[in-house]
């Protein structure tokens, strides 16, 4: 249990006046257990169901072969959606080493207001309902999930996991806590308050496109 919530348990228990909170067994048993409830079940795999659930909510994406073919493939939609060669994109790791064309504007910094595109890192995918799980982080700044029209997202496929549950696991397993926020994005922004007609980007992108790469990362 980390110290944080050792205190916030062992605060209510002073006043409440009950057994230490944080000693309680029962508690400690319920935390750490993390029971799972019903879920659904399919038949594809976890591949093939993000897929499904991404394309039912508008978003897009296109398959790519290796880390040396990120470029070519944010080459590809920029000129499918008409833009110029300018993105700004997350300091992570995975994007390290990748040589962008001289001709090209990009910079691995937080997105403002003025940027059109943006490239970011996906700490995992959930299946059941296609969406991507975003860490905020140094390596990964919140801003580029909202602020441009263009949201690309790295996604490698081996990251894909079937159910909400396995995110939280994935995420407690390799981080050991939770970051200051974690962010999931299902499709672009979307809203009908207006008259009951779908606008897109009212929140967030316009647009999602994710960049699926095979093979580990």
């Amino acid at each position: 249990m980390s110290d944080s919530r050792a205190a916030i348990l062992a605060r209510i228990s002073r006043t409440l006046a009950h057994e230490a909170a944080a000693e309680a067994p029962e508690i400690v048993q319920r935390i750490e257990a993390h029971a799972r409830g019903p879920q659904p079940q399919w038949g594809e795999s976890p591949r093939e169901r993000f897929i499904e659930k991404l394309e039912k909510v508008v978003g897009t994406w296109s398959e790519v072969a290796g880390r040396e073919n990120i470029v070519q493939a944010v080459a590809d939609y920029l000129a499918a959606q008409n833009l110029p060669q300018r993105l700004v994109l997350a300091p992570h790791p995975l994007l390290d080493g990748i040589y962008w064309p001289e001709d090209w504007q990009a910079e691995r910094r937080r997105a403002v207001g003025e940027d059109r595109v943006s490239l970011a890192v996906a700490f995992c995918a959930i299946a059941e309902t296609g969406s991507l799980v975003l860490l905020a982080g140094p390596d990964s700044p919140t801003t580029l999930n909202f602020l441009p029209d263009d949201f690309l997202c790295v996604l490698p496929e081996s990251r894909i996991v079937p159910r909400m549950e396995d995110a939280w696991a994935l995420l407690r397993s390799e981080r050991g806590g939770m970051p200051r926020a974690t962010n999931i994005v299902t499709g672009p922004s979307r809203t009908a308050d207006v008259e009951q007609t779908i606008q897109l980007g009212a929140h967030g992108p316009r647009r999602l496109h994710v960049l699926l790469l095979q093979g580990g990362a």
